[in-house]
């Protein structure tokens, strides 16, 4: 394949599935493995703002020196900025207990995290392909995993977005060899220590010269279980309806559903509880008195049938984010961030869209997310006064389920500035001698627009 075939597929790739903008700069995990060299490369030659970012664990000795000098002269040689971390692994086990590959791993993704703000970058990119998906498909399968893990990595991961997961390692290769780059090879790579690592020098190797077209086959039907499970996780959102409202699960009806095991674990999954907890519950659904905790801390208790899930009373009160209006939010739930010239301003009558002023970037600083607390009031957008939080779900008609569940974007004095989806403030709306403003959209959406 051609440099310029390369480029053009992997800019359907990104075009298709919404990975990046061109209106603010990407992080690219650049270790100088021919992916992430490739991807650092493709990414320069479609006109994306990059910046490098080199982690140096010290782990291998000059091996780790010569990476971290092959990373800064590739950086020069494509123009581009370059961040490097050095990083103290054994130190962080020290205090955490964590194996090598943990420790590293964490402490590579705190310091993404950091850049992300200090740059004002929408997103983290890496080079995973293909034959890496390939390889998380079989140990997933070989673990005894569900429908979810088969369907491989996806395309992003919170901030973490990956635009060569269709891209084969030939293609890879071809592309470097083509565009006149070099890259390097960890030399842990060859070892058979890890189990992925038997997977990509022995086993698929040997399945694919055994069967030829193996590799591709396995990514079209990894491909068609993603798809599978999309439809999948749509029919569980309808039939969990019919079970589970407001933190209550009809476990005495639904154990009599031909399908009752994997619907009441696909419902509790998100708040911790595994298998064993499922199996134990639908044994004494009749039972009352029983109580299970997840690895989440959520409580579940049997009552004559019913199951009613309680969290503890300071979860909420704790569960708080501190995040940055400077890029995409990600966790804990999807909000889109771009900066607008105010010439473009075309303001949409939507919930789920808020505009701001560019200059609450300077004058209030940090911005949290967290869930309602008694007391909290808006001051709406085209309202004199303010409204009690709670009246607004009210109007809004959530369940108390949705009202737990609800997220509001506040200031770093506690004011309240966005309930995502339903009404915003209105302080730094965009009005004449505005220059630019913020156009936020949360992605995820409640209940559609109010």
């Amino acid at each position: 394949m051609s440099d310029s075939g390369f480029a053009h597929k992997v800019k359907s790739i990104i075009s298709r599935y919404g990975l990046l903008r061109k209106d603010a700069p990407v992080l690219v995990a650049v270790s100088g493995g021919a992916d992430s060299v490739a991807l650092l490369a493709v990414l320069c030659e479609l006109g994306y703002d990059v910046i490098a970012a080199h982690c140096n664990f010290h782990l291998r000795g000059e091996e780790s020196m010569r990476d971290m000098r092959f990373t800064t002269r590739l950086a020069a040689q494509l123009g581009v900025e370059l961040a490097v971390k050095d990083f103290d692994v054994q130190e962080r086990r020290a205090v955490t207990g964590e194996s090598v590959e943990m420790a590293a791993r964490e402490l590579r993704y705190e310091w993404f995290r950091e850049l992300l703000d200090r740059e004002g970058a929408q997103a983290v990119a890496v080079g995973h392909h293909r034959e890496d998906n390939i390889e998380t498909f079989m140990l997933n399968l070989l673990r005894g995993s569900g429908l979810a893990g088969l369907t491989g990595m996806k395309r992003r991961t919170d901030y973490v977005v990956r635009p060569l997961l269709e891209m084969s390692r030939g293609e890879i290769e071809e592309y470097l060899a083509a565009r006149g780059l070099g890259y390097i090879t960890d030399s842990s790579n060859s070892s058979e220590e890890y189990k992925r690592n038997k997977l990509r020098l022995n086993i698929l190797p040997h399945l694919e010269s055994e069967i030829p077209g193996a590799l591709e086959a396995l990514h079209t039907s990894m491909r068609h279980l993603a798809d599978n499970f999309g439809l999948y996780s749509d029919v569980v959102r309808e039939l969990s309806a019919e079970y589970y409202h407001d933190g209550v699960v009809d476990v005495a009806r639904l154990s009599e559903h031909g399908h009752a095991r994997i619907l009441l674990f696909e419902i509790l999954r998100p708040y911790g509880f595994n298998m064993t907890h499922v199996e134990n519950i639908l044994q004494g659904s009749r039972r009352s008195g029983v109580r299970f905790m997840s690895a989440s801390g959520m409580w579940a208790e049997l009552d004559r049938g019913l199951l009613r899930l309680t969290m503890p009373k300071d979860v909420n009160e704790e569960d708080v984010y501190a995040v940055s209006l400077r890029h995409d939010i990600l966790t804990p739930v999807h909000i889109r961030v771009q900066l607008h010239e105010v010439a473009d301003f075309q303001p949409e009558r939507n919930g789920n869209v808020m505009y701001l002023d560019e200059r609450i970037l300077e004058c209030e600083g940090v911005f949290y997310l967290r869930h309602w607390r008694h007391g909290d009031r808006l001051e709406p957008f085209g309202m004199k006064g303010s409204k009690q939080v709670s009246d607004i779900f009210c109007e809004a008609r959530l369940s108390a389920a949705e009202k737990r569940n609800v997220w509001l974007l506040c200031t770093e004095d506690g004011r309240v500035m966005w309930i995502p989806g339903i009404r915003a403030w209105r302080h730094y709306a965009v009005r004449p001698g505005v220059q630019r403003y913020l156009r936020l959209e949360y992605m995820d959406g409640v209940k559609g627009n109010r």
